[in-house]
């Protein structure tokens, strides 16, 4: 499949969306399909997994701060309406081609609601592909973001479900979370905690990977672990040794 990965800012920008999204990458190509990144600040992966930058996607873009500004005052100017309407150009653009879309944060926090809305206007279009929403975090659920979050739209697209896509959330808490939010029946939300990286993680060489891989020890659960047995007469003598 043609798959595209959206956020704010992708590696070698330093957060944990970001990495969470490298490794999605990455994995996602090794296993034969065609990754784009959709960002507006970050780095190609490598020549298989490009980047398509949106400058107005940023949440931290001069002209996104100032709208911020007003939405957390509770104020809908028309600039919010002409950054969507931008927006909504630049996603059909960077989108072209696409099976799968994975928006990871971006509809569910407040950082860049323009964004939000050009994708919600976009998927009620139908002028997206197979929308997935990745949840690592919920505004309306997160103490500190209350402040800046008021009824009614845009506000409301970030505890609506829109119909007709796929919710991941990172853990249960999370779906249980997202689904009083959303009034959605949990068992509809996708769980996919954050992976570890088995073989970073705990450094393993060369010899070690091929054992693991030889063994599908990694698959098995639990592990008993047995020291190798020693025969029977050297069992005698080490008795008699002790004995004297």
């Amino acid at each position: 499949m043609n798959i595209a990965l959206l956020h704010y800012s992708v590696p070698p920008i330093v957060g944990g969306v970001e990495s969470v999204i490298a490794h999605h990458a990455r994995l996602m190509s090794a296993d034969g399909h065609s990754v784009r990144l959709v960002a507006a600040r970050g780095e190609a992966l490598n020549a298989q997994i490009p980047l398509v930058k949106i400058p107005l996607a940023d949440s931290r873009h001069e002209r996104v701060i100032a709208m911020k500004e007003k939405l957390d005052r509770g104020a809908v100017t028309g600039e919010f309406e002409a950054l969507r309407s931008e927006l909504m150009n630049q996603l059909q653009d960077a989108l072209y081609g696409t099976d799968v879309l994975i928006a990871h944060n971006v509809c569910s926090l407040n950082k860049n609601l323009a964004l939000t809305a050009a994708l919600h206007q976009l998927h009620l279009d139908q002028n997206l592909p197979r929308l997935i929403l990745w949840h690592h975090d919920l505004a309306w659920t997160t103490p500190r973001y209350l402040p800046e979050l008021h009824d009614g739209y845009p506000w409301d697209l970030l505890r609506t479900d829109w119909g007709s896509l796929t919710h991941v959330v990172v853990s249960d808490l999370r779906r249980d979370e997202l689904a009083g939010l959303m009034k959605l029946d949990p068992a509809s939300i996708r769980v996919i905690p954050n992976g570890v990286d088995i073989e970073r993680f705990y450094k393993l060489e060369a010899l070690t990977r091929s054992l693991l891989e030889k063994t599908n020890l990694l698959d098995a659960a639990p592990i008993l672990l047995a020291a190798r047995p020693r025969d029977a007469a050297q069992e005698h003598r080490t008795c008699a040794s002790h004995a004297g």
